[in-house]
């Protein structure tokens, strides 16, 4: 449940686009998101509701993050990419998972306000699509160690209104505002070791890997670990989709790529989402 809301909201009804995408690399993930991002903007498209995964798996970085973060001999040895988010937050590594991205405008009133309560309202239909696959999930105001914590992994600690499960993180979110709307995407591991992250990420010792690999182990689960059982990309996508409609009064049409948006993706991967100057600018 989500902490102390003073009601459940009511939206107005509307319908948005509804994609789901198989896996892909990471720099055309993030290149659609902005692309999708931009069409509505641009008033070319409805808000949009996105599903996608990893292949092969990908390091992302936050907006502001430090690339010195990253190991990329390890990385290297691996076979993961390694990508730069336009949005903020901290590194997550995308391997079995579910990711959603949300863009609508700004004066939707499931994300107007501050970005923290657009978290909470949005944080509602995750939740109802995550309690609908019977996990007994929670959303609030993080504490206070969240606000000081300086480490370089997302899902070591809940920031505002993400979701966690048995007391400990389950999907983290981030979210960017420019041009009139907001774009917010979040990761959702479904199965496997959410440690595998120390390994793509520079640390001062080994000792200091460690410490955070137990540290993430203690503070981080899976879908699979919060349901007691294995569960399959599909199912989780007719939930989550079942929740959104459910919370925020919303319907959806099943989309693709409009021919406008593949040809920006394509520009955006190849122009920025792969470059060095981007990857490396911070």
């Amino acid at each position: 449940m989500i902490d102390n809301p003073a009601r459940q909201a009511t939206y107005p009804a509307a319908t948005w686009r509804l994609i789901n995408h198989p896996p892909a690399d990471g720099a055309w993930n993030m290149a659609v998101d902005e692309a999708l991002s931009e069409s509505v903007a641009a008033g070319e498209s409805t808000p949009i509701l996105r599903f996608y995964g990893w292949q092969p798996g990908c390091l992302s970085l936050g907006y502001a993050q430090p690339a010195s973060d990253a190991h990329y001999e390890n990385l290297s040895a691996q076979g993961w990419d390694i990508v730069r988010r336009l949005t903020g937050g901290r590194a997550i590594l995308h391997i079995d998972e579910l990711t959603y991205s949300v863009a609508t405008p700004l004066d939707d009133p499931r994300v107007e306000g501050g970005v923290i309560e657009s978290y909470r309202r949005l944080s509602e239909g995750l939740m109802a699509g995550l309690t609908q696959l019977g996990a007994a999930v929670h959303a609030g105001r993080a504490d206070e160690n969240a606000h000081h914590f300086n480490g370089p992994v997302c899902f070591e600690v809940p920031s505002d209104y993400e979701i966690t499960a048995q007391g400990k993180k389950l999907l983290g979110s981030a979210q960017t505002r420019r041009r009139g709307v907001a774009l917010q995407h979040g990761a959702l591991p479904l199965r496997g070791d959410v440690t595998r992250i120390c390994d793509a990420l520079a640390f001062p010792s080994e000792a200091d890997r460690q410490q955070s690999r137990i540290r993430l182990h203690s503070r981080a689960l899976t879908l699979e670990q919060a349901l007691g059982k294995p569960i399959d990309a599909d199912s989780v996508i007719k939930a989550l989709v079942h929740g959104f409609e459910q919370a925020l009064n919303l319907r959806f049409e099943k989309s693709s790529l409009t021919k406008a948006e593949a040809a920006r993706a394509e520009e955006l991967k190849a122009n920025q989402y792969t470059t060095p100057e981007w990857i490396n600018r911070h």
